[in-house]
């Protein structure tokens, strides 16, 4: 058994009693909020409040709203030794996310959170005829200086126009207002935001023109689509060096497809569907050989597929012209899209046959809609083709058409819909 002196035991003593001491201390610190400036725990308590109800205090958050608690959509970074607010989020998208009250505020105190970086709405303004800008422009001029991202998204209550104070947060990187009811036109001066990266304006009820997008040349993803757009597409789309996404489908644009898309060396996606774009297909398109998905369909192109070298566009997987108006036939070089895995070319008026070397020759192509043309002849597909496109092999609507049954026995599931079987002939023999 241990013996101590009593020296040894009032020093062990003292060790406790110091630590101790210590702990209270600290525990005295965090209970008074922690490393969490007074001014900016009070701004994002406000703020919190305007957007979840005053009964929303913060009490739970230990030992403060950056400590060991935090809040979902709530981050926070050290600076001079003390935390600060730099990412906002409100709306229920996660657990213990900041869900808003039934009529949301944007409280003043919001501008006064000096380093945030991102802020995110996410379903919270869904009472009718509610504004973003319900403060002035000049207060948002204060978050200018550090705010990279806005995200406003699925806010059906949400009216009026696209707050003019958008284009003074030049330090924005990515700007995504989708799913509200914002209408009117896009202010002119949008490409002031030039270290955008992504602008997302899709699904509310945008009018007018859209503006030229010139000094935008770093956007990476622009995605107007399924608003009410008119006029052509902006000749200074062209300048957009590094879109890698370009989508303004469902809207009422209209005229020739510019012929400057073919400077865009690095678009993937090109989405132009549901509008009333016309001219037909510019030999341009051609050289838009990044391109993985070309969507165009239901426009009134016309003009014919023979004019397109579709060689040079062989990362091509999805490409859909239906109800474009096309003529002619379908050109044998469209087999050279090696990769292409959906070829819609329906609703249109194309002939000839088509080829059974698709079978063979597009090796990953499982979705070939053709239905609604005239196309005519004999399917000479094997079974194997059949089995591999099932219910996407898309033929009806070409009278003309037909199946050869022997093909196909035993396949009731798998023969192509809408179309008949071939007739034999029976050879007559001559007495």
């Amino acid at each position: 058994m241990l013996r101590f002196t009593k020296k040894q035991h009032l020093l062990v003593l003292l060790c406790m009693w110091c630590l101790v001491v210590d702990w209270s201390s600290a525990e005295t610190e965090e209970s008074e909020g922690g490393p969490m400036e007074k001014t900016e725990k009070a701004a994002l308590y406000s703020t919190i409040q305007g957007f979840v109800g005053d009964s929303w205090n913060g009490s739970y958050l230990f030992p403060d709203p950056c400590g060991w608690t935090p809040i979902q959509g709530l981050t926070c970074d050290l600076f001079d030794n003390l935390w600060y607010v730099t990412a906002l989020s409100f709306g229920s998208m996660r657990d213990n996310s900041l869900s808003c009250t039934e009529n949301p505020v944007i409280r003043p105190q919001l501008f006064e959170l000096k380093h945030l970086k991102s802020l995110s709405i996410f379903n919270c303004f869904t009472s009718p005829n509610q504004y973003l800008a319900s403060n002035s422009d000049e207060k948002w001029l204060d978050l200018s200086k550090n705010l990279e991202t806005l995200e406003i998204r699925s806010n059906p209550g949400l009216i009026g126009e696209l707050p003019s104070f958008i284009t003074n947060l030049t330090n924005l990187q990515s700007l995504v207002v989708l799913e509200n009811r914002l209408a009117g036109s896009l202010p002119e001066n949008l490409a002031k935001l030039t270290r955008l990266r992504r602008l997302v304006l899709s699904g509310n009820r945008f009018t007018g023109r859209i503006p030229e997008v010139y000094g935008l040349t770093g956007l990476l993803i622009l995605d107007l689509s399924r608003n009410f757009f008119s006029g052509p597409l902006p000749l200074s789309v062209g300048g957009l060096n590094s879109l890698l996404k370009l989508d303004v489908s469902n809207n009422y644009l209209e005229g020739k497809l510019p012929l400057e898309l073919q400077s865009l060396k690095n678009l993937t996606l090109l989405d132009l569907r549901n509008n009333r774009f016309s001219g037909g297909l510019t030999k341009e398109i051609q050289e838009m050989s990044s391109v993985v998905e070309l969507v165009l369909s239901n426009n009134h192109l016309e003009g014919e597929l023979t004019g397109v070298e579709w060689r040079n566009l062989k990362n091509l997987v999805v490409l859909d012209l239906s109800n474009t108006g096309l003529k002619g036939e379908i050109p044998w070089s469209i087999l050279e899209l090696k990769k292409l895995r959906f070829l819609g070319l329906s609703n249109n008026c194309l002939g000839g046959r088509l080829f059974p070397q698709m079978e063979t020759e597009m090796p990953c192509l499982n979705a070939l809609y053709v239905n609604g043309n005239n196309i005519s002849g004999e399917l000479k597909f094997s079974k194997k083709f059949y089995e591999r496109m099932g219910r996407r092999l898309g033929v009806w609507g070409n009278p003309n058409l037909c199946y050869h049954g022997d093909e196909i026995k035993n396949l009731r599931d798998h023969t192509p819909f809408g179309v008949n079987q071939c007739k034999r002939i029976k050879a007559v023999t001559l007495a």
